[in-house]
Protein backbone atom coordinates (compact mmCIF):
# COMPACT_ATOMS: atom_id res chain seq x y z
CA UNK A 1 0.00 0.00 0.00
CA UNK A 2 2.91 2.37 0.75
CA UNK A 3 5.23 1.23 -2.02
CA UNK A 4 7.52 -0.69 0.37
CA UNK A 5 8.74 -4.20 -0.19
CA UNK A 6 7.48 -6.79 2.27
CA UNK A 7 8.71 -10.24 3.24
CA UNK A 8 6.13 -12.61 4.71
CA UNK A 9 6.88 -15.84 6.57
CA UNK A 10 4.09 -18.33 5.88
CA UNK A 11 2.86 -20.76 8.53
CA UNK A 12 0.75 -23.87 8.10
CA UNK A 13 -2.60 -22.21 8.81
CA UNK A 14 -1.83 -19.48 6.25
CA UNK A 15 -1.76 -21.99 3.41
CA UNK A 16 -4.49 -24.41 4.49
CA UNK A 17 -8.16 -24.99 3.94
CA UNK A 18 -9.14 -28.18 5.80
CA UNK A 19 -12.86 -28.08 6.66
CA UNK A 20 -12.86 -31.60 8.14
CA UNK A 21 -10.70 -30.38 11.03
CA UNK A 22 -11.76 -26.71 10.94
CA UNK A 23 -8.19 -25.66 10.13
CA UNK A 24 -6.78 -22.89 8.01
CA UNK A 25 -7.23 -19.16 7.36
CA UNK A 26 -8.79 -19.99 3.98
CA UNK A 27 -11.94 -21.23 5.71
CA UNK A 28 -12.76 -17.59 6.51
CA UNK A 29 -13.97 -15.51 3.53
CA UNK A 30 -12.63 -12.19 4.85
CA UNK A 31 -9.33 -13.58 6.22
CA UNK A 32 -8.66 -15.50 3.02
CA UNK A 33 -9.21 -12.30 1.02
CA UNK A 34 -6.63 -10.45 3.08
CA UNK A 35 -4.05 -13.24 3.09
CA UNK A 36 -4.50 -13.86 -0.65
CA UNK A 37 -3.90 -10.17 -1.41
CA UNK A 38 -0.82 -10.22 0.83
CA UNK A 39 0.58 -13.32 -0.88
CA UNK A 40 0.13 -11.88 -4.36
CA UNK A 41 1.69 -8.49 -3.49
CA UNK A 42 4.56 -9.44 -1.17
CA UNK A 43 8.11 -9.12 -2.46
CA UNK A 44 8.88 -12.56 -1.00
CA UNK A 45 6.90 -15.33 0.67
CA UNK A 46 9.10 -17.58 2.78
CA UNK A 47 7.99 -21.18 3.32
CA UNK A 48 9.60 -23.86 5.49
CA UNK A 49 8.91 -26.67 3.04
CA UNK A 50 8.56 -26.83 -0.78
CA UNK A 51 5.13 -28.49 -0.58
CA UNK A 52 3.64 -25.14 0.50
CA UNK A 53 4.12 -23.64 -2.96
CA UNK A 54 1.48 -25.75 -4.71
CA UNK A 55 -1.05 -25.04 -1.94
CA UNK A 56 -0.39 -21.28 -2.02
CA UNK A 57 -0.62 -21.11 -5.82
CA UNK A 58 -3.92 -23.03 -5.75
CA UNK A 59 -5.48 -21.01 -2.93
CA UNK A 60 -4.23 -17.52 -3.85
CA UNK A 61 -4.66 -18.14 -7.60
CA UNK A 62 -1.42 -16.68 -8.95
CA UNK A 63 1.94 -17.89 -10.33
CA UNK A 64 3.78 -18.06 -7.00
CA UNK A 65 7.02 -16.64 -8.39
CA UNK A 66 7.70 -14.76 -5.14
CA UNK A 67 7.75 -17.97 -3.04
CA UNK A 68 11.12 -19.07 -1.65
CA UNK A 69 11.99 -22.15 0.41
CA UNK A 70 13.86 -21.26 3.62
CA UNK A 71 13.78 -24.17 6.07
CA UNK A 72 13.67 -23.75 9.81
CA UNK A 73 16.97 -23.93 11.69
CA UNK A 74 17.71 -25.76 14.94
CA UNK A 75 20.40 -25.52 17.60
CA UNK A 76 22.05 -28.94 17.77
CA UNK A 77 23.88 -27.97 20.96
CA UNK A 78 20.59 -27.24 22.73
CA UNK A 79 18.74 -30.34 21.47
CA UNK A 80 21.08 -33.23 22.14
CA UNK A 81 20.96 -36.84 23.36
CA UNK A 82 22.21 -37.94 26.77
CA UNK A 83 22.42 -41.42 28.26
CA UNK A 84 20.55 -44.56 27.27
CA UNK A 85 17.17 -44.44 25.56
CA UNK A 86 14.02 -45.93 27.09
CA UNK A 87 11.64 -48.11 25.01
CA UNK A 88 8.67 -45.80 24.76
CA UNK A 89 6.95 -43.71 22.08
CA UNK A 90 6.74 -39.94 22.47
CA UNK A 91 4.42 -37.49 20.72
CA UNK A 92 4.39 -33.74 21.34
CA UNK A 93 1.14 -32.13 20.24
CA UNK A 94 -0.35 -28.93 21.59
CA UNK A 95 -4.06 -29.76 21.73
CA UNK A 96 -6.94 -27.73 23.10
CA UNK A 97 -9.94 -29.31 21.35
CA UNK A 98 -11.06 -32.24 19.22
CA UNK A 99 -10.22 -30.59 15.89
CA UNK A 100 -6.66 -29.96 17.03
CA UNK A 101 -6.42 -33.53 18.30
CA UNK A 102 -7.41 -34.82 14.87
CA UNK A 103 -4.98 -32.46 13.12
CA UNK A 104 -2.16 -33.93 15.19
CA UNK A 105 -3.41 -37.46 14.57
CA UNK A 106 -3.89 -38.34 18.24
CA UNK A 107 -7.07 -40.27 17.47
CA UNK A 108 -5.04 -42.47 15.10
CA UNK A 109 -2.20 -42.76 17.62
CA UNK A 110 -4.62 -43.93 20.34
CA UNK A 111 -5.95 -46.62 17.99
CA UNK A 112 -2.40 -47.78 17.19
CA UNK A 113 -1.63 -47.86 20.93
CA UNK A 114 -4.55 -50.24 21.43
CA UNK A 115 -2.89 -52.61 18.97
CA UNK A 116 0.32 -52.43 21.04
CA UNK A 117 -0.96 -52.82 24.63
CA UNK A 118 2.49 -53.69 26.02
CA UNK A 119 4.08 -50.54 24.57
CA UNK A 120 4.29 -47.32 26.57
CA UNK A 121 3.16 -44.11 24.86
CA UNK A 122 3.62 -40.56 26.19
CA UNK A 123 1.70 -37.62 24.69
CA UNK A 124 2.84 -34.16 25.81
CA UNK A 125 0.86 -31.00 25.17
CA UNK A 126 -2.81 -31.61 25.95
CA UNK A 127 -4.23 -28.48 27.57
CA UNK A 128 -5.62 -28.82 31.09
CA UNK A 129 -9.23 -28.12 30.11
CA UNK A 130 -9.08 -30.87 27.47
CA UNK A 131 -7.29 -33.50 29.58
CA UNK A 132 -10.41 -35.31 30.75
CA UNK A 133 -11.83 -35.74 27.26
CA UNK A 134 -8.49 -36.87 25.81
CA UNK A 135 -8.01 -39.44 28.57
CA UNK A 136 -11.43 -40.92 27.81
CA UNK A 137 -10.23 -41.78 24.29
CA UNK A 138 -6.73 -42.95 25.20
CA UNK A 139 -6.05 -46.58 26.15
CA UNK A 140 -4.36 -47.36 29.50
CA UNK A 141 -0.86 -47.59 27.98
CA UNK A 142 -0.95 -43.91 26.93
CA UNK A 143 0.28 -41.33 29.44
CA UNK A 144 -1.06 -37.82 28.77
CA UNK A 145 1.10 -34.95 29.99
CA UNK A 146 -0.16 -31.34 30.10
CA UNK A 147 1.13 -28.60 27.84
CA UNK A 148 4.56 -27.30 28.87
CA UNK A 149 7.04 -24.69 27.70
CA UNK A 150 9.60 -25.73 25.12
CA UNK A 151 12.39 -25.89 27.71
CA UNK A 152 10.61 -28.73 29.52
CA UNK A 153 10.50 -30.98 26.47
CA UNK A 154 14.22 -31.76 26.37
CA UNK A 155 14.11 -34.47 29.04
CA UNK A 156 11.31 -36.27 27.18
CA UNK A 157 13.15 -36.15 23.86
CA UNK A 158 16.31 -37.43 25.53
CA UNK A 159 14.57 -40.44 27.11
CA UNK A 160 12.29 -41.61 24.29
CA UNK A 161 13.64 -44.08 21.76
CA UNK A 162 10.84 -43.35 19.26
CA UNK A 163 9.16 -40.10 18.33
CA UNK A 164 5.81 -40.36 16.48
CA UNK A 165 4.18 -37.61 14.39
CA UNK A 166 0.91 -39.13 13.04
CA UNK A 167 -0.51 -35.80 11.81
CA UNK A 168 -3.33 -35.12 9.38
CA UNK A 169 -1.46 -32.05 8.11
CA UNK A 170 1.81 -30.31 9.05
CA UNK A 171 4.37 -27.81 7.86
CA UNK A 172 7.90 -28.68 8.92
CA UNK A 173 7.22 -29.70 12.53
CA UNK A 174 9.62 -28.29 15.11
CA UNK A 175 8.91 -31.16 17.48
CA UNK A 176 10.02 -33.90 15.11
CA UNK A 177 13.23 -32.04 14.27
CA UNK A 178 13.98 -31.39 17.95
CA UNK A 179 13.31 -35.05 18.77
CA UNK A 180 15.57 -36.24 15.95
CA UNK A 181 18.37 -34.00 17.25
CA UNK A 182 17.96 -35.87 20.54
CA UNK A 183 18.46 -39.14 18.60
CA UNK A 184 14.83 -40.28 18.67
CA UNK A 185 13.93 -42.62 15.82
CA UNK A 186 11.10 -40.84 13.94
CA UNK A 187 7.82 -42.31 12.73
CA UNK A 188 5.56 -39.98 10.78
CA UNK A 189 2.83 -39.63 8.22
CA UNK A 190 3.68 -38.89 4.62
CA UNK A 191 2.16 -35.39 4.69
CA UNK A 192 3.47 -31.83 4.45
CA UNK A 193 7.05 -31.37 5.60
CA UNK A 194 7.28 -34.56 7.67
CA UNK A 195 9.02 -36.55 4.87
CA UNK A 196 11.44 -33.63 4.39
CA UNK A 197 12.45 -33.89 8.04
CA UNK A 198 12.67 -37.68 8.28
CA UNK A 199 14.27 -38.48 4.92
CA UNK A 200 15.74 -42.00 5.08
CA UNK A 201 16.30 -41.87 8.84
CA UNK A 202 12.98 -43.23 10.06
CA UNK A 203 9.61 -44.62 9.06
CA UNK A 204 6.90 -42.97 6.91
CA UNK A 205 3.33 -44.22 6.68
CA UNK A 206 0.06 -42.98 5.10
CA UNK A 207 -2.15 -40.86 7.33
CA UNK A 208 -5.00 -42.77 8.95
CA UNK A 209 -3.64 -46.32 8.50
CA UNK A 210 -3.68 -47.56 12.09
CA UNK A 211 -2.21 -50.98 11.32
CA UNK A 212 0.73 -49.58 9.35
CA UNK A 213 1.35 -47.02 12.08
CA UNK A 214 1.48 -49.76 14.70
CA UNK A 215 3.85 -51.80 12.51
CA UNK A 216 6.13 -48.81 11.95
CA UNK A 217 6.24 -48.08 15.69
CA UNK A 218 7.18 -51.69 16.41
CA UNK A 219 9.92 -51.55 13.77
CA UNK A 220 11.27 -48.31 15.21
CA UNK A 221 11.35 -49.74 18.75
CA UNK A 222 13.27 -52.76 17.47
CA UNK A 223 15.66 -50.72 15.29
CA UNK A 224 19.26 -50.17 16.38
CA UNK A 225 19.96 -46.90 18.18
CA UNK A 226 22.36 -46.05 15.36
CA UNK A 227 19.26 -45.07 13.35
CA UNK A 228 18.55 -42.41 15.98
CA UNK A 229 22.13 -41.20 15.64
CA UNK A 230 21.59 -40.92 11.88
CA UNK A 231 18.42 -38.93 12.50
CA UNK A 232 20.38 -36.47 14.64
CA UNK A 233 23.09 -36.14 11.99
CA UNK A 234 20.48 -35.40 9.33
CA UNK A 235 18.84 -32.50 11.19
CA UNK A 236 22.17 -31.13 12.40
CA UNK A 237 23.44 -31.14 8.80
CA UNK A 238 20.38 -30.07 6.80
CA UNK A 239 18.52 -27.69 9.14
CA UNK A 240 21.09 -25.38 10.69
CA UNK A 241 20.52 -21.97 12.22
CA UNK A 242 23.37 -20.70 10.05
CA UNK A 243 21.63 -21.80 6.84
CA UNK A 244 18.43 -19.98 7.80
CA UNK A 245 20.26 -16.87 8.98
CA UNK A 246 22.30 -16.59 5.77
CA UNK A 247 19.17 -17.00 3.66
CA UNK A 248 17.28 -14.34 5.62
CA UNK A 249 20.17 -11.87 5.41
CA UNK A 250 20.47 -12.44 1.64
CA UNK A 251 16.75 -11.96 1.06
CA UNK A 252 16.63 -8.80 3.19
CA UNK A 253 19.63 -7.34 1.38
CA UNK A 254 18.04 -8.10 -2.01
CA UNK A 255 14.79 -6.45 -0.90
CA UNK A 256 16.64 -3.34 0.26
CA UNK A 257 18.22 -2.67 -3.14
Amino acid sequence: LFGKRSIVVIGGADASREPTINYGIWLSPWKSGLVGWTMRHAHKLLVVDPFFKDDIVRLAKYDGKNIEYVPTGYDASRWHPVGAKEPFVLTVAGCHDRDRMKKKGLDILFSAARELPETRFVVVGVMNHFQKEARKEAPPNVEIVPFMEQSGLLKYYQKAKVYCQPSFTEGLPNSICEAMLCSCIPVGTRVGGIPTAIGECGFLIPYGDVHKLAEAIQSALQAPESLGASARERIAREFTLKRREEALVRILNEAAK
